[in-house]
């Protein structure tokens, strides 16, 4: 009888995380009836010199749970991962070469779990493996929006499910919903026992030891914000002194610093300064770890972060206050509107405290379930993201903003984008243009 393959493709470890708790909570079935292939993707713009996800501390105990590895890279060597895809006439080609090299039965089943199946690589290998069954799993907040590209007919009548964590429990993510793809939750208590195999795995860090000794109860999400261009680089380096200041401003005296991995140095020196002056202990950890290893060692008491996944880890896994630096000037600021992290900030800035409003009294914590506001406000933004993908939302977005659109909630929505999509708000030309539209719809109904 032919083997089946499941192929399980990642690029973070926080991604394998969430597919290795998927897996032990025996949602890809049982593990000896399929060969399980561990497909590892740097999508780095310079994948040479970006951290590799096998440098991770916690990987090796992940990649134990499949049969094989293989590194996406080098398989397509000299291409990059986010921009390769096979031409229609190869597919067949490319699946046959990939059988052979990753010893997958040539006849057997194949079934791929991917994230991000409206890109690469995750398309390339759904058409590559045309008859494959796909799973897609969710790498953070961004499940909440809306599908980033329209999926092709031949691809999404084939995914089965959108496994997602329970990061805003009680909120439906929008991605895929326009192919008629379920979500399905990954089991909080198998993604939480996984994270403690990942930071049991650190043992070794003597970074982290000396972090730890330091008992910082404050820690601070380093953004990349520079990197993609949405913020310069002393504008980021602004966002994280102002997450210093408010982390003293509340009473917190040791504080650790997780930089992004392409985080300047430069950063790291300035918040020094900082620190000094504010009398401030402040530890810098540039080691290869998830921030959630830094929740299970250092226990902290607050987390700090402009709209980073890790800070709804640390509320809905470890019960960690949060809050939020700078969501509103990169709401401002992302370009174009369909950005895939416009979903994510606005959830952040809906839900977060601010830490620039907050004095040394306690923040509040994260309601245990979402708001009732805040499933409409994420349609409606959803909606005016990708409106052709989503039309059936179209009466909910109109009344939430005739509603609810005030100096309080503009910032989620730019003019031009309701002009454009001729909704409330949009002002004086939106009007004209609906009205324009009546007029030639009544003209054409009565024959003139």
């Amino acid at each position: 009888m032919p083997t089946r393959t499941q192929i399980f493709q990642v690029s973070t470890l926080y991604g394998a995380a969430t597919l290795a708790a998927a897996l032990d909570a025996g949602q890809f079935g049982p593990g000896q009836d399929s060969h399980r292939v561990l497909l590892v993707s740097n999508n780095a713009a310079v994948p040479e010199t970006a951290l590799r996800l096998e440098e991770m501390r916690g990987y090796g105990d992940i990649a134990a749970r499949f049969d094989s590895v293989v590194d996406w890279n080098d398989a397509i060597s000299p291409h990059h991962p986010s921009g390769w895809g096979p031409r229609a006439e190869e597919t067949e080609l490319w699946q046959r070469a990939f059988r052979l090299a990753w010893g997958i039965d040539p006849d057997g089943p194949v079934d791929l779990a991917v994230e991000s199946i409206q890109v690469n690589p995750a398309r390339a290998l759904a058409a590559i493996f045309s008859e494959s069954a796909v799973h897609v799993y969710a790498d953070g907040l961004m499940s909440y929006g809306p599908t980033r590209n329209k999926v092709p007919r031949s691809i999404a009548c084939r995914i089965q499910r959108v496994l997602h964590l329970d990061l805003v429990p009680g909120l439906r993510p929008l991605l895929l919903a326009e192919s008629g793809v379920e979500p399905e939750l990954v089991p909080d208590e198998a993604f939480r026992k996984v994270l403690g195999e990942i930071a049991r795995a650190a043992d070794g860090d003597r970074r982290l030891a000396e972090a730890e000794a330091e008992a910082p109860t404050a820690v601070l999400l380093g953004q990349y914000l520079a990197a993609l261009n949405i913020l310069t680089a002393e504008e980021e380096e602004d966002l994280h002194l102002r997450m210093l200041r408010g982390a003293a401003r509340a009473g917190h005296t040791s504080v650790l610093f997780k930089p992004h991995p392409t985080a300047p140095a430069r950063y790291s020196r300035a918040l020094d300064d900082a620190a000094a002056a504010l009398g401030v202990r402040l530890t810098t950890l540039d080691s290869p770890l998830l921030a959630e290893t830094l929740y299970e060692r250092c226990s902290p008491t607050l987390v700090v972060g402009c709209f980073s996944t890790a800070m709804f880890t640390a509320a809905a896994y470890y019960g960690i206050p949060v809050a939020r630096v700078g969501t509103r000037l990169v709401l401002d600021r992302i370009t174009p509107y369909e950005n895939s992290n416009r979903i994510p900030l606005t959830i952040v800035d809906h839900l977060v405290p601010d830490l620039d409003e907050q004095g040394a009294e306690p923040l509040p914590e994260l309601p245990s379930t979402a708001p009732e506001s805040l499933a409409p406000l994420v349609r409606t933004v959803g909606y005016c993201m990708q409106a052709g993908l989503h039309p059936t939302l179209r009466a909910e977005a109109e009344s939430w903003l005739r509603d609810h659109l005030d100096s309080s909630t503009q910032f989620y929505f730019k003019r031009r984008r309701l002009q454009k999509l001729t909704l409330p708000g949009g002002g004086p030309r939106g009007a004209a243009v609906r009205l324009r539209r009546t007029v030639r719809r009544t003209r054409s109904s009565l024959g003139l």
